[in-house]
Order: C-alpha cells, then sequence, then structure tokens
C-alpha cells in the first residue's frame, strides 16, 4: 500500500512530466522556434509570422492530438485488463483499434465529407470488436492466452477488410499509409474537434467509474454480495474503453502499445488500486505519446517517420516480456 505522499509526488511528478515533455516539442524541431516565441504568443505578444503558423497550425495541433490520443489509449487500456483481468489485453492487441479503423475507412468511403461521422463510426467499431472479445471471454470461459489469440486474428480480418477497401477505393482515406500504421503528422485542428469531446467525456466517467473496477476484482461471487450487476458492469465499462480507444484512432490512426505499457507501469509505481491507475494511465498515456512523436519527428530529421512506428519497436519487445513473464507465472 502506497502512501498519500508518495501518491502525491508521483501525480505531481506525470502533472511536472507533461509539461515539460509539451514545451519540448514545441520548441524542437527543424524550424527556429524557441521558447521566447510561446511567451510571446502565450502573453499575447506581437510574433513572426512564420513563427506564429508553426506553432499554431503546425505543432499546437499535433501535440494536443498526441497528448488526447495517449491519455485515451492508455485510460482504455487500464479499463480493459481489469475488466477482462487480462494484463495482455489492450485496444490494439485484443483488435479494438482495427475495428475502430475498419469503421472509420468504411465511413469515410460511403459518406466522404462528414467530420463527425468518424469518430461515431470509430466508437461503433470499437463497439463491435469489444462485443466479440467480451462473448468470448466471458461466454466461452476462455483463457487469458485463448482471448489475446482471438484478439490477434480479429485484428487480422479487420486488417483485410481495410486493405480490401483501400484497395478498391485507394481515395476513400487521405493518407492511409499513414493511419493504418498510426501518425500524427497531417493532424489539424478540425480533425480533433469532435474526438476531443468524446475523450474528455470519457477521462471523466472513466475516473468516475474507476472504483467499480477495484469491486470487479474482488472476484464475480463477491461483487454479487456487494450488489454489483457484475455482467452488465463489464459490458458498459468495456463500452466507455472502446469510445476512447474509437475517439482516439478517428484522428491517430492505428496507434498499438500505449494502452498496454503505460498501465503495467502504473500498476507496477503505485499498486492496483484502479481510482489510481486510471487517472495516472491517462496522464502517463499522453507523456508517452507526445515524447515518442517527438523522437519520431526529431531523431530520424530531415525525414520523419510516423509515431506509431516508434510505438511499435518500443511495445513490441514489452509484449513478449509480459509473454514470457505470464509464462514463469504459469
Amino acid at each position: 500500500m502506497r502512501s498519500k505522499r508518495f501518491i502525491f509526488l508521483t501525480f505531481t511528478s506525470c502533472l511536472i512530466a507533461l509539461v515539460l515533455v509539451s514545451i519540448i516539442a514545441f520548441v524542437v524541431g527543424s524550424s527556429s522556434v524557441g521558447i521566447a516565441d510561446i511567451w510571446t504568443l502565450i502573453s499575447g505578444g506581437e510574433l513572426r509570422a512564420s513563427a506564429y503558423s508553426i506553432l499554431v497550425n503546425v505543432r499546437l495541433p499535433r501535440i494536443l492530438a498526441a497528448l488526447l490520443a495517449g491519455a485515451a489509449l492508455a485510460a482504455a487500456g487500464a479499463i480493459i485488463q481489469a475488466v477482462l483481468d487480462n494484463p495482455l489485453a489492450s485496444p490494439n492487441i485484443i483488435g479494438i483499434n482495427s475495428g475502430a479503423g475498419l469503421f472509420v475507412l468504411l465511413a469515410a468511403s460511403l459518406f466522404p465529407g462528414l467530420l463527425w461521422l468518424g469518430p461515431v463510426a470509430a466508437f461503433a467499431g470499437a463497439m463491435v470488436t469489444a462485443l466479440l472479445i467480451f462473448a468470448i471471454s466471458v461466454g466461452t470461459n476462455a483463457s487469458r492466452l485463448t482471448v489475446v489469440l482471438a484478439g490477434i486474428a480479429i485484428t487480422a480480418i479487420f486488417g483485410a477488410g481495410m486493405n480490401t477497401i483501400l484497395i478498391i477505393n485507394p481515395d476513400a482515406y487521405i493518407g492511409s499509409s499513414t493511419f493504418l500504421v498510426g501518425g500524427l503528422g497531417k493532424v489539424m485542428l478540425s480533425d480533433i474537434v469532435w474526438p476531443s469531446a468524446y475523450i474528455i467525456a470519457g477521462l471523466v466517467l472513466a475516473v468516475l467509474a474507476s472504483g467499480k473496477l477495484n469491486i470487479m476484482a474482488l472476484g464475480d461471487q463477491t461483487a454479487h454480495s456487494l450488489g454489483m450487476h457484475v455482467s452488465r458492469t463489464r459490458l458498459l465499462m468495456l463500452a466507455l474503453a472502446a469510445m476512447l480507444a474509437g475517439a482516439a484512432v478517428s484522428f491517430a490512426g492505428l496507434l498499438g502499445f500505449a494502452g498496454l505499457i503505460v498501465p503495467h507501469l502504473m500498476r507496477f509505481a503505485i499498486g492496483h488500486n484502479n481510482r489510481l491507475v486510471v487517472p495516472l494511465s491517462a496522464l502517463g498515456g499522453a507523456i508517452f505519446v507526445l515524447l515518442c512523436d517527438t523522437c519520431a519527428r526529431v531523431f530520424f530529421a530531415p525525414y520523419e517517420i510516423p509515431v506509431g512506428i516508434v510505438m511499435a519497436f518500443i511495445g513490441g519487445p514489452f509484449f513478449i516480456y509480459l509473454i514470457l513473464r505470464s509464462r514463469r507465472k504459469a
């Protein structure tokens, strides 16, 4: 049991890290923009036209997109791992991201120009996948590894569907190659207006409902004795995770592993109290995705790679480590 002082220091450290990483993301890059320019913009002073364009039209949307996507995916991962009682589960591992991506491409192909439809379609696709995983996990009493393997199979099927759409209608989604990997290079403020509303509402609900995850962790019988309808609560929490992951996928593409890595790090730091894990995962996910995106933008200059590639380089070995650790425990 962590002390209140340690928990306070952890939250404070995450907030400070979030501010520092955001400042770094604003400042570093191939263009000559510094802290003085940021202060001039914040204070309402007169800023060079080129610096204003870089900060407001290029870096601000990208930073906001990274923060929103990271917070949403990490919080969704924390919820999914708690609901399914499966440390290997995350939105990308069990196919929720792919389901959201498939429905986004379907919406873009069938109803082009309706910007508000993207987050709705992403949520629908994520929810369909969540229901499939819920049915496999609860209905068949499948093992943890079986759920993960089923999620990988669902991801492959939905991935084939996305590729089919892009072959038949290559213009269905501009920048589709980056979308399939996960990238933030072409995100504009208009792209994140609707998803941000879903994500902020979802994060608030996730924090408020995180105590229910602690009750479910006591076991189904204990939760029932405390008056909880376990199956209904599981389904509602999965729907909440689907909303968060779907909204992130609608503008960031198929970003992976934020929902796997960050919740594990937070549980290692502060324990298994989901009242703390969920909000800290949101903070940590925002930091993680923004840091990875900054590295993808700076380390390979003058080239730029999608942030999803950097996250895959980190998340792949971490996933293998979790599998090996689970086998050792078994």
